[in-house]
């Protein structure tokens, strides 16, 4: 029988030390790959002496109980303006600005050496932990070690586990500091195991990547990262605008990709009289309302999709990007957030497979109103004659209720 096999019937069937004990073994098993990766014998075992899985971890598959699913599945989608509050923003630009004056010498290096704004590392920074006051909950080896265990993703698991190891047998952090979110992310700028080896940058030049304890090494590490996710320097990362009123609103995905210049043309206004010069206007853009028709709207430059690919979260990416403008302006959004009605998340995913089974939707079923559900939401009230505004609301799914 298989460790996998094994681990099924023992957690169906048998006490939890047991269930255990099935772990234990299958840690064991991964000893030859650690081995290869560079870990030695003596830190493989004084760091699995004794470790156990944490069942209480989000996204974990356990056999005869129903997923855990992630964290942001909560009851209810969360609307823009619960998660880019004017308060915080105020707060992190304020303590973004006097960080700034104390680490001017690596930030002006950082700009220098990877074109990334420093006021862009530093939104990262507050955003992720609050610049460093977040006390990150869960010990880094058992989080990755479990998720590698009954994860959803055991496979990507199983190398953050290998590289988990490596840094601390390296000494780069001590186990006791060695903190991370529930998903195995650590240091100041969140990042996985993986992520410290592909883009870690030992910029204070101390011999060693420690992001966990140099603001130098974790924000050029930051940078680092969007670089190597396509940072385009001296590209904004959006440009807020007034949509004209009959505008489609199912066209704000990221396949729908036209120069901003043509955005303009259309009907499309910079807020605040702002005036966009040649450059700007040849910029490739795609359109965005977090709100559908209500709310602020942006044209999305080819940097907002790198600081997404940091975090995947389309209202990750604008509460960094507003916090970054804010460091240097006191100005908010020139379009306020409207009060968009909470839906459960549940009602949500019932739309999308709704939406999946009509030929709408092809993306993820997760109850998420991102870019791809709020255009096929359009697509659907565009074909049963509702009202076109890409938002989920109640209207829409008695819509779908009764057309089932």
């Amino acid at each position: 029988m298989t460790v996998g096999l094994l681990l099924l019937a023992l957690t169906l069937h048998t006490p939890a030390r047991a269930a255990d004990a099935v772990f234990t073994q299958f840690i064991a098993s991964l000893w030859p790959e650690a081995q290869a990766a560079g870990v030695s014998r003596a830190t493989f075992d004084a760091e699995t002496r004794g470790l156990e899985p944490d069942y209480k971890l989000p996204d974990l598959i356990l056999p005869g109980r129903p997923a855990t699913g992630a964290p942001s599945q909560a009851e209810f989608v969360q609307v823009p303006a619960d998660y880019i509050k004017e308060a915080s923003i105020g707060r992190l630009a304020a303590e973004g600005q006097k960080l700034m004056a104390k680490h001017r010498a690596a930030l002006d290096g950082i700009e220098k050496r990877f074109g990334v704004p420093a006021s862009v590392v530093l939104a990262i920074w507050g955003r992720e932990t609050d610049y460093g006051r977040y006390a990150l909950p869960y010990d880094t080896l058992r989080v990755v070690a479990t998720q590698a265990y009954v994860g959803r993703r055991k496979d990507q698991y199983r190398t953050e586990f290998i590289l988990a190891l490596k840094i601390l047998g390296e000494g780069a952090v001590t186990r006791k500091e060695f903190r991370s979110s529930w998903a195995g992310a650590t240091g100041y700028t969140q990042f996985l195991p993986s992520e410290y080896y592909k883009h870690g940058v030992d910029l204070d030049g101390d011999g060693r990547v420690d992001i966990w304890h140099s603001v130098p090494d974790a924000l050029a590490s930051a940078a680092q990262q969007l670089v190597n996710k396509g940072w385009q320097p001296g590209v904004r990362w959006a440009y807020e605008v007034r949509a004209p009123g009959n505008v489609d609103c199912t066209m704000g995905v990221p396949e729908v990709t036209k120069p901003i210049g043509e955005w303009l043309r259309a009907g499309f206004v910079p807020v605040r009289g702002q005036k966009l010069g040649p450059a700007e206007q040849a910029q490739p853009a795609s359109l965005l309302q977090p709100e559908g028709v209500y709310g602020p709207a942006f044209l999305t430059t080819k940097n907002y999709f790198v600081i997404k690919e940091y975090n995947f979260s389309d209202l990750y990416v604008l509460f960094v990007g507003h916090l970054s403008d804010r460091m240097g302006s006191p100005l908010p959004f020139a379009t306020p957030w409207s009060a968009s009605t909470q839906l459960r998340t549940k009602d949500v995913e019932a739309m999308q497979r709704h939406l999946t089974r009509i030929g709408l939707y092809k993306d993820k079923l997760d109850g998420k109103a991102g870019m791809q559900t709020r255009a096929a939401l359009g697509a659907y009230q565009k074909s049963a004659g509702l009202k076109v505004d890409c938002w989920p609301s109640e209207a829409v799914l008695n819509s779908m209720s009764a057309a089932r």
